[in-house]
């Protein structure tokens, strides 16, 4: 299983970091979290891999995690030749479907219709989906959007969570315990901390309290990129830490 950071900015926009967007690859699963601005051209940066994307699943609403998921499915629609035949099942929390509907009301049927079958699951923490592979997704609320969860993805005996945005949460660190790599958004310095985000030091206390095999930070607006990041996380999670950039990669091998 191959974890990628395809985007690790913010709405606060950056040359060097698209919004937010991540893959995993199995073997039969190409999953996409999250598809916010740049998520596409990260994809066609990487060749013709945007093509065979199963799965996109969305943490909340907000645009900078959502903003490409029109341009993609357009892609696929106009695209892709021959056009593309294959399923696409996109996953998110209650009000996806409403969320859909929307964009399908503001640009075209085709969103929701695209001229391949489309299905759009809206997940809640009760369920367990189990997607190609033997791949198993489930999610948790946290505190940001009234509708945000984070994702765990489990396959071959590994784990990942990703937390989406979030501000503190102790059943998060729970919910996330022992998994194998942990992506956290890590937002702003301490000096400019809100509920709906966390800070570096507040990085290190979900780490510690969570204990993943491995944890990367993304989702940084540019006034964190200021602060010693590593050594505020590092007081307090002992375990290796990246500071995740656009097209980082992490290998699970199955157990």
């Amino acid at each position: 299983m191959r974890f990628t950071t395809l985007g690790t900015g913010t709405v606060s926009l950056s040359r060097e970091r698209s919004c937010a967007g991540h893959l995993i690859e199995t073997n039969e699963l190409r999953l996409l979290l999250d598809c916010g601005s740049g998520i596409t051209r990260r994809l066609a940066e990487r060749g013709d891999e945007w093509r065979t994307i199963t799965h996109v699943a969305l943490t909340h609403f907000h645009i900078d995690h959502h903003g490409d998921l029109p341009t993609l499915i357009f892609a696929w629609k106009y695209g892709f030749l021959p056009a593309r035949s294959a399923p696409l099942t996109i996953i998110g929390p209650v009000g996806t479907v409403a969320l859909l509907d929307r964009l399908a009301a503001a640009y075209g049927s085709w969103v929701i219709a695209p001229g391949f079958p489309v299905t759009i699951l809206e997940i809640t923490p009760a369920d367990r989906l189990e997607l190609p592979g033997g791949a198993r997704l489930t999610c948790h609320a946290v505190p940001h959007t009234p509708e945000s969860v984070a994702y765990s993805l489990e396959h071959g005996g590994r784990r990942i969570v990703y937390t989406g945005d979030t501000g503190p949460s102790s059943a998060l660190a729970a919910w996330a315990q022992g998994c194998d790599l942990l992506v956290c958004e890590c937002s702003l310095p301490a000096n400019m901390a809100i509920p709906e985000h966390l800070t570096p030091e507040q990085c290190g206390e979900l780490a510690g309290a969570a204990t993943p095999g491995h944890l990367a930070l993304t989702h940084f607006y540019p006034p964190v990129e200021h602060v010693d990041t590593r050594a505020l996380v590092g007081a307090r999670y002992t375990g290796p830490v990246t500071l995740a950039t656009d097209g980082w990669h992490f290998d699970l091998e199955d157990e």
